[in-house]
């Protein structure tokens, strides 16, 4: 239809033209259409025409033709009311004319309150220009017929235009008067010919909502949802934020929009970011739900918008950065660079790129080297100095151009470099030719076709929404208007329902495409299930540029998610690059060190090392190597090649593995750490300093001198100055076994325990009825008498205390019977803490130099001591120079003492000519775990602590990539698991066992020999006592005591003071006398006879007695043959046999009583 009316206005225009008359020139008013400035809504339509005629030049107002058709409504009233001033206006011979710069855009009516949409034949006359010059004279009435069919068409054609926009005609408008509005806003982009296509998909998405297979939407029978409820509006790329404030707060809230679609496809991807955000911004801030599709994912990421009610229909930043990872893990790339320029939301990417790591790192492990914001191209050096091969790219278009240019020119585009980039580099799959052949990049298509069925599925999305919120009986009172809401201060400043209603939105699932998952989101609001297509740079077919081809795409929901066909590679490759730097030489110089670097011949044979040696180093000097030397023979033979192993070997292997590089192992010539020496380098830092070697690899110690002109790696193990000395066998210490128990412990046992308990039992045995006094036995003359005194109870408490096999006499009484019981028991207990505690003391000692560091006022100043300690060190070392910088003193005195490898200073120290070695702390530690004979030991604290390190030549490339390892190293535990392999270490347990089963010296025990002479020197002296006591103080005693009170002692020493005592030891001594010669016999028959007739005459004073009326005592003496012949009977005969005295005698007898008893007691 729209061309039939083009092709009759132009031959009316024709035939208007032949027929003018030139004679009348024609006056024209041209008619523009204005732009409304800061906004990018159609203009408002203010148009005048002035009529001028031949005769007089009175301007006259009236309507155009596109304002008529604006102001007609849905039943066309006006529209026909104003026909007639469209006819009576053609003789006027007026030349209308439709011309602008920008084409006209959604207008608003000039008589309706609310907003619609422009009539399809207001699109049609905007894009074409009406020209009408009539004669002067009257109009031919033979083309009078072509005008009116001309009306007519361009009538119908508006009414239909019309009925797609108002859904119908008054029909449909009073079958829906009575229901409940609800309207949703629609922001998408400008576009001066595809007007027409957005309502005929908003139509086609509000009709299918009846016909769609899923579940019915009972909601449209009580509320209105059609085409005239989406108010629709066009944005251009960089709209103003008056453009913006007016669209949402206007327009949208002045209809009561319940959510907002924003569907953008604009790929110039950061010009419409801050537009976007500042959308969403206040869109969030009013509570209103926004259903999003965008192709510029910054603006619409939640991190850069801080919008809360935002579904994402389009792949997000995540779904993206998922998908160039999974392009990775395909090729086996496991380490990558990400780069980034200020583009918004590089923040989000990085953090989306490092989350999907960490998420991927239990079946596929990922390295991150490093992550680049690139604000001048210098920043890129970042990327020559590591190892980076692969790199993600997330900019613009035009940011990445100048990127991969500055990267072209640092040599990190080509065969061995990889570059993804995301959708903002590749945009609308325009290639630039700065661009490196086989790019690779992730893509989703943001057509104007992709638009339409997005925006389809954002009203299902709203309908489904709505129909979820108003079946749930616990929003019943909540509507779904936001009335009052104004972004002013006279209404509410954010919709409560907003947030309720946005959670519906949220858990809705519609039906996708073919073969496709529902289309469901996140808790974040994020599209659950994404598609992106892989895309490739190409050459075309004709070789003359470069295109983005499909090869391939990545679905979110398989779990196999990649699929890709061939790949053009960069640099016109066949294979795919392998993602790690390629294999590069070092030369490394090294100096022996146990356990770092350890030097062991080669097998002579293959001239190659065993598993457990290490790997082939050269030990000779270059000069030794001539140029026609044959390689085989001077593997085997040891003064060219060595095997070296140790820590540091092991650390480098893990190095080449990681880096991939190839190495030479080549000795220091001088063999010297490397110090200053009248003002020049020597040893290891000359090397470097020289550029003779590209690193350094042993125990080399960090300090600043060295810093200064080399640069070191991160330690890779601490370290400091320690002091290793040997141990001395020593001897037990004489008073070893009394050290069990203090001296408090001791004055305990002595004086208090020992002294109660003898006393104790002492006075229970005088108190006992049938102890001391022996009342018992004066009852019953058949019980034998008994004596204790105070020393045999002294004699019976230390026997019990030390379990010894002694005869004791025993107490008789039973509480004191007891009491002896009570001090054993605290014998045994008192026995066993002793013993178990005296072996840990009777053991031998070992004697060492105890220092306290480096900085022990023994050898700082050495001479302070008598004799000096001999100590020394290994000249031109760290601990040397140290040693000479800060104590000059010691450092002069020890150099008579040095040795020239750690070897000979630890041999010195066990064989007893050094008393002491100061060396690296880490060295010795390990030699003293290594040492059979487990008599080396370190003594103090560690000085001058500093670190081992990896040295290079200064503004060296390689320092950074080591660094990074070594970090990573120490942060996986592999550092620490070669520190324990090779530095921890225990003695040789089978040579101790031997040890400790040598004899014992006599200086081993000493103390008991000791403890023996003092007893022996104690018996002495109490032997001496002994005769002083029978010498001079017996007899005074014998004059004052009477053998009382002594006795009650010592029962020995008492009968030693009476007459019967003397007798008793007679008696005892004629028990044990036994005669070897005549005279003896006869002086022993001689004292027999006069004991006899000692008897005789007790006999004869008996019968006196009775003759004088005096009873006698029943006394019987015993005669001297009953005494010998009775001699070897437990119970001995009484002297003066069973005394009986009669009732009347026993007074006169009772001075008796007490002699007779210890008599017959003592024999």
């Amino acid at each position: 239809m729209l061309l039939l009316v083009l092709v009759l206005l132009l031959l009316l225009l024709l035939q208007t033209l032949l027929l003018s008359n030139a004679q009348h020139p024609i006056q024209t008013q041209e008619i523009p259409w204005e732009p409304n400035r800061g906004r990018n809504r159609g203009p408002l339509l203010r148009k005048t025409q002035s009529i001028h005629t031949q005769n007089n030049s009175i301007a006259q107002p009236i309507k155009s033709w596109p304002d008529a058709l604006e102001t007609t409504g849905a039943g066309s009233t006006e529209h026909r009311a104003r026909a007639p001033d469209h006819t009576a206006m053609m003789p006027s011979r007026v030349k209308l004319k439709w011309g602008t710069d920008e084409p006209p855009r959604m207008g608003r009516r000039a008589t309706d309150d609310h907003t619609t949409f422009n009539t399809a034949s207001s699109q049609h006359n905007s894009n074409r220009r009406l020209t009408t010059n009539p004669p002067s004279g009257f109009l031919p009435l033979f083309r009078l017929p072509v005008l009116l069919l001309l009306l007519l068409i361009l009538i119908l054609d508006s009414c239909h235009a019309l009925r797609l926009t108002n859904g119908g005609g008054s029909l449909s408008k009073g079958a829906a008067a009575n229901k409940e509005q609800l309207n949703i806003g629609l922001i998408a982009p400008h576009t001066n010919f595809g007007k027409r296509e957005y309502l005929r998909s908003i139509n086609n998405a509000v009709t299918g909502l009846t016909k769609t297979r899923g579940a019915k939407l009972t909601f449209l029978k009580d509320y209105s949802f059609e085409q005239k409820n989406i108010h629709f509006d066009m944005m251009s790329l960089t709209p103003s934020p008056t453009a913006i404030l007016s669209t949402l707060c206007k327009e949208f809230l002045r209809v009561n929009v319940s959510a907002i679609l924003y569907m953008m496809n604009n790929e110039q991807f950061g010009h419409s970011t801050a537009s976007a955000q500042y959308f969403l911004q206040l869109a969030g801030y009013l509570g209103i739900p926004v259903i999003s599709w965008n192709a510029d994912n910054s603006g619409l990421e939640r991190r850069a918008s801080q919008s809360t009610l935002q579904l994402q229909l389009a792949p997000s930043i995540e779904h993206q950065s998922a998908a160039m990872l999974s392009i990775l893990e395909r090729y086996k790339w496991h380490q990558f660079s990400v780069v980034t320029s200020q583009i918004a939301g590089h923040d989000d990417f990085v953090q989306a790129v490092r989350e999907r790591v960490a998420e991927m790192q239990e079946h596929f492990k990922f390295t991150i080297l490093n992550s680049i914001v690139v604000t001048r191209t210098s920043d890129l050096m970042e990327l020559v100095n590591s190892e980076a091969r692969v790199m993600l790219l997330y900019a613009t278009q035009t940011e990445a151009i100048t990127i991969l240019r500055a990267a072209e020119e640092m040599k990190l585009t080509g065969e061995n470099y990889v570059w993804v980039v995301s959708q903002s580099v590749i945009e609308k799959k325009d290639a630039h030719s700065q661009f490196p052949v086989g790019m690779l990049g992730v893509h989703f298509d943001t057509s104007s076709a992709a638009l339409m069925n997005e925006i389809s599925n954002a009203i299902k999305i709203y309908s489904y929404g709505v129909e979820a919120y108003l079946t749930d009986p616990a929003n019943r009172d909540r509507r779904l208007t936001t009335q009052s809401l104004s972004c002013e201060d006279e209404g509410r400043g954010r919709w409560d329902n907003g947030e309720i209603f946005f959670k519906y939105l949220r858990n809705v699932s519609i039906e996708g495409d073919l073969n496709k998952p529902n289309i469901e989101f996140t808790a974040d609001g994020d599209l659950r299930s994404a598609e992106l297509k892989i895309m490739n740079l190409r050459p075309s077919a004709n070789n003359k540029n470069l295109v983005w081809e499909e090869i391939g795409v990545w679905k979110s929901w398989e779990t196999q998610k990649l699929d890709i066909r061939d790949i053009a590679w960069p640099g016109n490759s066949h294979a795919p690059p392998q993602g790690v730097p390629e294999k590069f030489h070092l030369k490394i110089t090294f100096l022996e060190e146990a356990p770092y670097i350890n030097l062991s011949p080669a097998d002579p044979v293959s001239g190659k090392c065993l598993m457990d040696r290490g790997v082939l180093c050269r030990v000779a000097a270059d000069h030794e190597m001539a140029a026609d030397i044959d390689v085989g023979q001077a593997h085997r033979n040891e003064s060219f090649y060595q095997c070296c192993s140790g820590f540091c070997i092991d650390l480098l292997e893990k190095f080449a593995e990681e880096l991939g590089f190839t190495y030479e192992l080549v000795r220091v010539e001088d063999g010297k750490w490397g110090t200053l020496e009248n003002g020049k380098w020597n040893g290891l830092i000359a090397d470097l300093v020289n550029r003779k070697t590209d690193m350094v690899l042993t125990s080399l110690m960090i300090n600043t001198e060295r810093e200064a002109v080399v640069d070191f790696s991160e330690p890779f193990m601490e370290t400091g100055i320690a002091i290793v000395v040997a141990k001395r066998t020593g001897i037990i210490s004489p008073t070893a076994f009394l050290e069990p128990f203090d001296t408090a412990s001791w004055m305990l046992v002595g004086i208090v325990a020992i002294q109660a308990a003898t006393f104790m039992i002492f006075l229970f045995e005088w108190l006992s009825p049938s102890g001391y006094d022996m009342k018992l036995y004066l009852q019953n003359t058949n019980v034998t008498p008994y004596r204790f005194s105070l020393f045999r109870t002294y004699w019976l408490v230390w026997a019990v205390l030390f379990q010894a096999a002694v005869h004791v006499d025993s107490p008789r009484g039973f509480t004191s019977r007891f009491m002896t019981n009570v001090w054993a028991l605290f014998a045994v207990v008192f026995l066993a803490i002793y013993t178990a505690n005296l072996a840990a003391f009777m053991i031998t000692r070992e004697e060492f130099h105890e220092f306290t560091g480096l900085n022990d006022s023994r050898l700082v100043h050495p001479f302070s001591h008598k004799p000096s300690f001999k100590f020394g060190t290994i000249p031109y070392s760290h601990t040397d120079s140290t040693i000479h910088k800060y104590f000059n003193v010691m450092h002069n005195y020890m150099r008579q003492y040095n040795k020239t490898s750690v070897a000979d200073g630890v041999a010195a120290v066990l064989n007893g000519n050094l008393d002491s070695f100061i060396y690296d702390g880490t060295v010795l530690d390990y030699l003293v775990a290594q040492d059979e004979d487990c008599r080396l030991m370190t003594v103090g604290s560690w000085y001058a602590m500093t670190g081992y390190g990896l040295a290079f030549s200064r503004n060296s490339k390689y320092v950074q990539m080591f660094n990074k390892r070594l970090l990573e190293f120490r942060a996986n535990g592999d550092l620490e698991r070669l520190r324990r392999y090779w530095m921890t270490g225990t003695c040789r347990p089978g040579k101790q066992e031997h040890k400790s089963s040598d004899p014992l010296a006599l200086e081993q025990f000493l103390s008991a020999f000791l403890l023996l002479m003092a007893g022996i020197l104690l018996a002495a002296l109490l032997l001496l006592l002994e005769h002083v006591y029978f010498k001079y103080i017996r007899k005074r005693l014998a004059k004052k005591d009477g053998g009382h009170c002594c006795a009650l002692i010592s029962l020995s020493m008492g009968k030693s003071l009476t007459f019967r005592g003397a007798v008793f030891e007679a008696t005892e001594i004629l028990k044990k006398h036994r005669c070897n010669d005549p005279i003896c016999d006869t002086h022993l028959w001689k004292v027999k006879h006069e004991l006899d007739m000692s008897r005789l005459r007790v006999r004869q004073l008996e019968k006196v007695m009775d003759k004088h009326g005096i009873k006698a005592p029943q006394l019987r003496l015993a005669s001297s043959s009953d005494l010998l012949n009775h001699h070897h009977l437990k119970e001995r005969p009484p002297l003066l046999g069973n005394l009986s005295l009669a009732a009347s005698a026993q007074d006169l007898y009772r001075s008796y009583k007490t002699e007779i008893a210890e008599m017959e007691t003592v024999l």
